[in-house]
């Protein structure tokens, strides 16, 4: 098992090389760079008339430019420092907000983990009760009407969900219940704890909607399939055959094989509700989190922000492979990653 674990961990290095070498090419040939997004940013700041009034200086703001951002240094030398800083979790500073991008990644943090920590922890608690419910019931009414909701959930886009919701319930044509900004109201540091808690789920509750709703068809559906499987098995049957109680055979001999691929799922699932998605969520509901930065950031081609938040990003997801497959073991011990000889 260390032997296993120490080779995925050498086999990242090259994938994240792999990831940011990719990347920094493709951002050589990308047109309208920083220098030029800056540059446009204060003429539209300065106003048409006055910039052109001092277009002698364009030349030498742009080469002032290129020496603060490093731009004056050949591509090689520009690359190999980048390697560099990534190896010892220097992310750099971000061109167009002059700040760390750490700095910048935690301020977008709190967003980014209310929608994918309740995303997740939400649709789970639905959507497997739900599954072994329907599994159970295979080919009844309540199977049949719930498969009908699921998959209307999941065939409703996010976004057209949030407007319908922003509509109805946000200050729209009809009701003006829910807060359409941020995560806490101004007066947030006023309130009791309990009014504080109240306040948080209030400002969530419709982005909240909007990503749990089309999240629960996957794992609904492959609960139902898993224990539909195990259901078949000759285990199964034998335990029926003897005479077990159809209880006790569900919750004590199939819960534990039918969970295999949806606690080994775990991991992905967590994650991927953090990083995946939400862009246009928070986007409609004007929550500032990791998804419109890295928007933002390709936007304006900001690339420190682009590479760094990529570093970390593809970093993450490696982890959370190997945690998914050493879960595997955990959830079933027969599960051996050495290799058998002979």
């Amino acid at each position: 098992m260390l032997s296993y674990i120490v080779k995925r961990l050498l086999l990242m290095l090259p994938t994240l090389w792999g990831v940011l070498t990719v990347t920094f090419i493709v951002i050589q040939f990308v047109p309208g760079g920083p220098i030029e997004q800056i540059m446009a940013e204060a003429r539209a700041g300065v106003g048409g008339s006055a910039y052109r009034a001092r277009a002698d200086n364009t030349a030498q703001q742009i080469a002032e430019l290129k020496k603060l951002y490093g731009f004056d240094k050949p591509v090689h030398v520009r690359y190999f420092e980048m390697l560099k800083n990534f190896a010892t979790f220097d992310l750099g500073r971000s061109f167009m907000q002059n700040k760390g991008v750490w700095e910048l990644i935690k301020e977008k943090l709190p967003v980014s983990i209310s929608l994918g920590l309740w995303t997740f922890l939400i649709s789970y608690l639905i959507s497997i009760p739900l599954g072994i419910a329907k599994a159970v019931r295979d080919g009844s009414r309540f199977d049949t009407i719930s498969t009908l909701f699921v998959l209307v959930g999941y065939a409703i886009p996010g976004f057209v969900l949030g407007v319908f919701l922003i509509v109805l319930f946000a200050g729209g044509s009809f009701w003006d219940i829910f807060p359409l900004r941020g995560l806490t109201s101004d007066n947030w540091d006023e309130l009791s704890w309990p009014a504080r808690i109240a306040d948080y789920f209030w400002h969530l509750a419709l982005p909240l909607t909007c990503l749990v709703i089309g999240s629960f068809a996957i794992v609904t559906m492959l609960t139902k399939n898993t224990f539909i499987e195990e259901m078949r098995k000759q285990y199964v049957l034998v335990a029926r055959a003897k005479g077990l109680p159809h209880k006790k055979v569900l919750w004590k001999h199939m819960l534990r094989n039918a969970m295999i691929p949806i606690v080994t799922g775990f991991p992905a699932a967590f994650i991927g509700a953090f990083f995946s998605g939400a862009l246009l969520i928070e986007s409609l509901f004007s929550l500032d989190g990791l998804g419109l930065l890295s928007y933002d950031s390709i936007v304006r081609r900001d690339y420190p922000v682009v590479l760094g938040s990529l570093y970390l990003f593809t970093l993450i997801g490696l982890v959370v492979k190997l945690v998914s497959d050493l879960l595997y073991v955990v959830v079933d011990p027969r599960v051996q990653f050495t290799a058998v000889a002979g």
